[in-house]
């Protein structure tokens, strides 16, 4: 049986590969998403003082830190049993939104929008980030710009630019200044007129684009707040692949919805509704689930997407256009939380003592999905035992199946261009997924095997 390998896959953060095995005749008899990075987090956290949690984890990955450490902070409040004060939600929310702006404004302009703005079959050497800031310097400035707010709001209220410190059980460490506040407003506002003015590039990336390609139905999961958009809190909702509600969940009910997999051809986890139904998380399934996004100019953009997808999305091309939502309700977000004079509040935490509960799961969303941080602990509030569900765990089946699916239409003769390559690329990038979060390499992992006769 002959092989073709697409490796690495290009623009996306992290290690994967993409294996397409032909019959014959030439033709694709199967396709795999590849990822053979071994995940080790889940292990060395077991041992440590819970209280390190979100200290360790945001190591995960330099993209979405403050995910993980959010995630983290949340199993510790069930642990401990306490719920932060207002103004430490309204923190932690911020911090979130620093997050998506830098991740979403990365992954559009500098990882998709090459495909889009410099065309699909633009040669490899031109068609980056490099590429697009020769054809379009003032998007470049701009994608910049914006992530530099990301930045900032990452730094100003969880203590660093990368790896966040400032999320606590109970809240957050440190307030927000009034001097960071005003400074962080005027960029939150520039931000959305950058956010605004890039809807009309946006609107109609996707023109001439056959979407349909790839397009495996499932159902989705996200988290909702009584219909509106949210990042931060509230249940997390299943939908049916057709838009029918299959219920919601919160906290440690997760593991009576969802159940975790493997395949014998990828490290990466899987994960499915329990029955067997597949669901995918992120952007696209977030804009299924919600009514609205509860901000001016994203429901005016929310509005045009379902008149040209309808209510329920399936095309994996669409999660561009739905990251590029998020983007816009992330940026009007942080200009109302960055108005209001509460969040400057000194009462940002509220203070633990001793382990109340020794389970503990955090659920947020991250810019590319649904996170699960589950936490087991003894007495002393050493961690026993700890499970992280990730984004690209739970699309892994989606993006591996819209592997087969462009395969088996842009292979012909048993060859595969350059050209072809990219449409099989290009349904992997639709995602965004992110490969250090999923799994974790360690060195190169030598195999020795010895044989030995006893005698």
């Amino acid at each position: 049986m002959k092989e073709i390998t697409v490796s690495p896959v290009t623009r996306i953060e992290g290690h994967a590969g993409v294996r397409v095995f032909l019959n014959d005749r030439g033709e694709v008899d199967s396709a795999h998403f590849q990822v053979v990075e071994l995940r080790g987090f889940e292990k060395f956290l077991v041992g440590a003082a819970i209280e390190e949690a979100p200290r360790i984890t945001p190591r995960i990955c330099g993209i979405c830190p403050s995910a993980h450490h959010l995630a983290a902070a949340k199993a510790l409040d069930g642990i401990f049993g306490v719920e932060p004060p207002a103004t430490g939600k309204k923190l932690r929310e911020l911090l979130n939104i620093g997050q998506f702006v830098h991740s979403h404004a990365l992954h559009f302009f500098m990882l998709a929008a090459p495909d889009f703005i410099l065309g699909r079959d633009c040669p490899a050497e031109t068609r980056n980030v490099i590429g697009l800031a020769r054809h379009s310097p003032e998007i470049a400035k701009k994608a910049i710009a914006v992530r530099k707010f990301g930045q900032r709001l990452t730094e100003a209220v969880g203590g660093k630019p990368i790896h966040p410190t400032n999320a606590v059980p109970g809240g957050m460490s440190a307030p927000l200044t009034e001097g960071k506040r005003v400074e962080l407003a005027a960029m939150a506002d520039e931000a959305l007129g950058i956010a605004r003015d890039g809807w009309d590039i946006a609107r109609n990336l996707l023109d001439g684009v056959d979407t349909d390609i790839g397009t495996v139905k499932t159902g989705f999961l996200g988290m909702t707040n009584h219909g509106l958009y949210s990042t931060y809190d509230g249940p997390v909702a299943m939908l049916g692949p057709d838009g029918g509600r299959l219920g919601s969940f919160s906290g440690p009910d997760y593991k009576n919805f969802i159940e975790e997999y493997s395949e014998n051809w990828s490290y990466l986890k899987f994960a499915r509704f329990k029955g067997g139904d597949y669901y995918r998380v992120g952007p696209l399934a977030r804009l299924n689930i919600v009514e609205k996004m509860g901000t001016e100019h994203a429901d005016a953009a929310l509005a045009e997407y379902r008149e040209r997808f309808g209510a329920v999305a399936q095309a994996p091309l669409a999660y561009h256009l739905a990251r590029y939502i998020e983007f816009i309700a992330s940026c009007e977000r942080a200009v109302a939380l960055l108005s209001d004079s509460g969040i400057t509040g000194s009462d940002t935490r509220t203070p633990v003592k001793n382990v109340v509960n020794r389970r503990g799961v955090g659920i947020i969303e991250a810019p590319r999905g649904t996170l699960i941080h589950d936490y087991s602990v003894n007495e002393a509030g050493i961690i026993e035992r700890c499970n992280l569900i990730v984004a690209t765990c739970q699309n892994n089946y989606a993006i591996d199946r819209g592997v087969e699916a462009v395969a088996r239409r842009v292979v012909e003769n048993g060859a595969l261009t350059d050209e072809a390559a990219n449409r099989i690329e290009m349904i992997i990038r639709a995602y965004d997924p992110c490969i250090s979060c999923a799994t974790h390499a360690i060195g190169r992992m030598p195999l020795k095997i010895e044989c030995i006769k006893r005698t």
